[in-house]
């Protein structure tokens, strides 16, 4: 009996659908991304949405701690936040490869810039 593609699961970092880790480099922001950066070495799925999870996280949490300005904007980039981490937890579960609009084009060029 031949076995459809879409049902075979690909391995990832300790031992887990690439799915599921793809999801998980987002549960926590910049760190699970940072974690599952440097122990993934071959899943390019789940080192580009820990990549991006670097990049976007990481710049949002950058950006609501400058003085004044990013304290006023706390309570909009808070509600931001929650909306992309929401976003890309189910589309990295679901097995989608997405891009935001300049974090993704951006973790793409500096995965290609990474000696594994």
């Amino acid at each position: 009996m031949p076995t459809n593609k879409s049902t075979q699961t690909k391995t990832a970092t300790f031992g887990l659908d690439q799915n599921l880790a793809g999801a998980l480099t987002y549960a926590v922001g910049w760190v699970s991304g940072l974690v599952f950066l440097l122990s993934e070495k071959e899943n390019k799925f789940v080192r580009f949405h820990a990549m991006q999870s670097i990049i976007t996280f990481g710049f949002l949490n950058i950006l609501v701690i400058i003085p004044v300005i990013g304290w006023m904007l706390s309570p909009f980039v808070a509600i931001l936040t929650f909306v992309l981490w929401l976003v890309c937890l189910l589309k990295a579960y679901q097995g989608e490869l997405f891009h935001l609009p300049v974090s993704g084009e951006f973790a793409e060029k500096q995965l290609k810039n990474i000696k594994i």
